[in-house]
């Protein structure tokens, strides 16, 4: 296996080559570290900024075995990356973080919620249907309205439906695609927060200040970080984290989403086992951001300060809205992040802009 730590120059693996794969090569470039990305598309986000792009789909052998080859570690972008993948790579002799239990939780809803709720960390209510018969029955046991997921995939506000009536459950499962789903009972939630957190191989954590996030139409539209909360509310936060973190024996950094109740207590809306957009305003309010802690987790190396230096307020720049670039480069409060992407197209991530208040 691997030696850890990961020394500078060697090369960190990554499977996927958008925005946060980009960001996440360009982070290891700063550590000292060759970045070789597997992606289908040969002018990805991060290909263009890593040393070697490998052509091919994430299941593809050949193409795993040529990451293997010139990778000792590996970690990917995003989590519909298939879990054969990562054991496929693992038998080539690849250290991949984080591990293929957070991705097999991560990559179902139900699952997921499962293991939430064992680990401690409360969600929702919630059922499962594998038919529009079952979703139906489903639906009327918990009362609508409900929220109707696929299990597996969507993002984006994709892949969901929400239930006014229980007998509307039935044509929701048709629109879904006749797939299993996930009923999701509504949060009476009053804001939604994150926290991003990292695990390190020797166990060692390290948690950011929680940001307050607002979306439009299911895409994350503004952060706002640090967010102002109470120090019991951090605390709250902190302590999920670290069960989900030591539950999950993850290595890595991890996106938390969270519901505030108008209690104030904290439901765990999902977990996304990566970089997390809602981490972007750690890039220019912290020393360490989100991407050179994930590094630093996956190399073995120490994690990171994670204090604020700066209050933040990211947008994230969605289609044509990046041709506002000169007006953002204008602006000397804000740092604008492109990704690279060639075509704009209607709602597609094209960049983000964090702009600074001093704290």
């Amino acid at each position: 296996m691997t030696a850890l730590p990961l020394p500078p120059g060697s090369t960190l693996g990554i499977l996927g080559g958008g925005q946060l794969g980009r960001m996440l090569a360009l982070a290891a470039a700063r550590l000292g570290l060759d970045v070789a990305v597997l992606e289908r598309d040969a002018d990805s986000p991060a290909g263009q900024v890593s040393n070697h792009t490998i052509v091919g789909a994430y299941d593809d052998p050949a193409a795993l075995e040529k990451l293997a080859a010139v990778a000792r570690v590996v970690t990917f972008e995003f989590e519909n990356v298939p879990a054969q993948s990562v054991l496929t790579l693992q038998k080539l002799g690849c250290e991949v973080a984080p591990g293929a239990e957070a991705l097999a939780v991560a990559q179902d809803r139900v699952a997921e919620k499962q293991f939430l709720n064992a680990a401690g960390a409360p969600t929702v209510a919630f059922s499962s249907a594998d038919s529009a018969d079952e979703a139906v029955a489903a639906a009327t046991a918990m009362g609508a309205p409900v929220l109707m997921k696929t299990r597996r995939e969507g993002y984006d506000g994709k892949g969901q439906r929400w239930i006014e009536h229980a007998a509307d459950a039935a044509d929701a499962f048709e629109v879904l695609g006749r797939v299993p789903v996930i009923l999701e009972a509504p949060a009476d939630f009053v804001r939604e927060l994150s926290v991003i957190a990292a695990r390190g191989r020797d166990g060692e954590t390290a948690i950011y200040p929680l940001a307050e996030n607002h979306h439009e139409g299911g895409v994350l539209r503004r952060s706002l970080a640090p967010a102002e909360v109470s120090a019991a509310l951090a605390e709250q936060a902190e302590k999920i984290a670290r069960r989900v973190l030591d539950g999950l024996n993850y290595v890595g950094v991890i996106g938390i989403e969270l519901f505030e109740l108008k209690d104030g207590r904290l439901l765990v809306n999902e977990i996304a086992p990566r970089v997390h957009n809602s981490g972007h305003w750690t890039q220019d309010g912290c020393s360490v951001d989100q991407f050179e802690q994930h590094v630093r987790a996956v190399a073995g190396w120490p994690l990171g300060p994670t204090e604020p230096h700066a209050r933040i307020e990211m947008l994230n720049l969605l289609g044509d809205e990046a041709d506002q670039w000169a007006k953002y480069a204008h602006d000397p409060d804000a740092r604008l992040h492109l990704y690279g992407k060639r075509q704009a197209k209607p709602g597609r991530k094209m960049g983000h802009v964090n702009r600074l208040r001093r704290l």
